[in-house]
């Protein structure tokens, strides 16, 4: 084979080369200045989701190409992002970078806003004396959470689980069962109950103290003295 022979063969086999990406258009700056008094104002906005990418969809706002990470598409853990091609939801801006041309979109962050303030709404209707039926749903060495009330939850303090002295929660109660209690304090979205003020709807909590709400509940609670006497009567 010639040496010109050899070179066509060489030419014929090159895979063709891809055309040169169209540069994007060039976006009005009163346009990035209008995305950014969207982010600023907290503004909630409807698109249509174009196109499922690496790690998260595409989605349009004001012919600005708009990236929202599938970790900001949605409350709900996002299984296939193809599924949500199509598909129209709200979003908030979050990131405006005119210079890197760069837009990024939450989902996510309106639905925690309805979740913030549909609990919130949910917390104004619940009142200090109320009973209620509850499910156990975690216990701690400090108490058990009870939820209540399409989707509440508060604690169950140890000194507030009954008439007696308990080393731990565990001698009362075990996950999922179900208890009558009453609310007893409301304080910075927490919610405090008490069952053995649950037990007699006339019943006064024996325990005067203000309810804890400044629990960790991964630490140790400690037993104080006061709790120790709670409920019992000195003759």
């Amino acid at each position: 084979m010639s040496t010109e022979e050899k070179e066509l063969e060489v030419t014929s086999t090159e895979a063709p080369k891809k055309p040169a990406r169209k540069p994007r258009k060039p976006v009005d700056p009163a346009v990035w200045e209008e995305l950014k008094a969207m982010q600023e104002s907290g503004e909630v906005l409807t698109v249509k989701i174009n196109a499922a990418v690496n790690a998260g969809v595409i989605s349009y706002v004001k012919g600005v190409r708009g990236f929202i990470p599938a970790s900001l598409l949605s409350i709900a853990y996002v299984e296939d992002l193809n599924e949500w091609v199509d598909k129209s939801i709200e979003v908030k801006v979050i990131t405006v970078d005119p210079e890197e041309k760069r837009l990024v979109l939450s989902g996510k962050a309106v639905e925690q806003e309805k979740a913030a303030a549909e609990r919130a709404a949910k917390m104004d209707a619940v009142n200090v004396g109320d009973i209620y039926d509850g499910k156990v749903e975690r216990i701690t060495s400090f108490g058990a959470f009870v939820g209540f009330a399409d989707g509440l939850s508060g604690l169950v303090h140890i000194s507030q689980m009954a008439n007696k002295h308990i080393e731990s929660p565990n001698e009362v109660v075990k996950v999922g069962d179900e208890v009558k209690v009453k609310v007893i304090g409301k304080k910075d979205g927490k919610i405090s109950l008490s069952m053995k003020a649950a037990l007699d709807a006339d019943a006064e909590v024996v325990d005067n103290r203000e309810p804890a709400f400044n629990y960790k509940e991964e630490g140790q609670a400690a037993t104080s003295l006061a709790s120790l006497l709670a409920g019992i009567k000195l003759d």
